[in-house]
């Protein structure tokens, strides 16, 4: 995947975190249960709300320029799984597992395209990006292992 120009590349991002939110909002209107309905969309939110960040960085360029950066630490638990394919009614542990793959994908996804991209401005969308997605990926993590420690694993 080559990218000419920014705009490119925010259009990229713009589908990437439309398709994600899109995921989580039909897996939320299929899910039965309130807790895990609760979670995919909660998740869809987020994901919309990077796509809004992204559709006005244009408008707001600021937005990158005083963008929050810290470090993120990576837990790896995701690292450990297999990749979930979302089933009506499946199991709670199994929605997290599902969308910490995907976080993990998408954060694997922005870094190998933060790695090849050679303008400083690009680097820094991608690099935003990878801390979005790490933020997600930790929060899913926590959430997954604090569920686990309920059931007594």
């Amino acid at each position: 995947m080559h990218f000419k120009t920014y705009d490119e590349i925010v259009d990229f991002a713009v589908g990437k975190e439309k398709e994600a939110a899109d995921f989580y909002t039909e897996c939320a209107q299929k899910e039965p249960f309130s807790g895990s309905k609760k979670t995919l969309l909660d998740m869809a939110a987020e994901e919309q709300k990077h796509q809004k960040m992204l559709e006005n960085l244009d408008r707001n360029r600021e937005v990158l320029e005083n963008y929050n950066w810290k470090w993120i630490p990576d837990i790896k638990r995701s690292d450990y799984m297999v990749d979930l394919k979302y089933e009506k009614g499946m199991h709670y542990a199994d929605i997290l597992r599902l969308a910490m793959k995907r976080e993990e994908q998408a954060l694997r996804l922005y870094n190998e395209l933060q790695d090849r991209a050679k303008h400083p401005a690009h680097k820094k969308v991608f690099k935003m990006l990878c801390q979005e997605e790490a933020k997600h990926k930790l929060f899913l993590e926590t959430l997954y292992d604090d569920f686990m420690a309920e059931q007594g694993d």
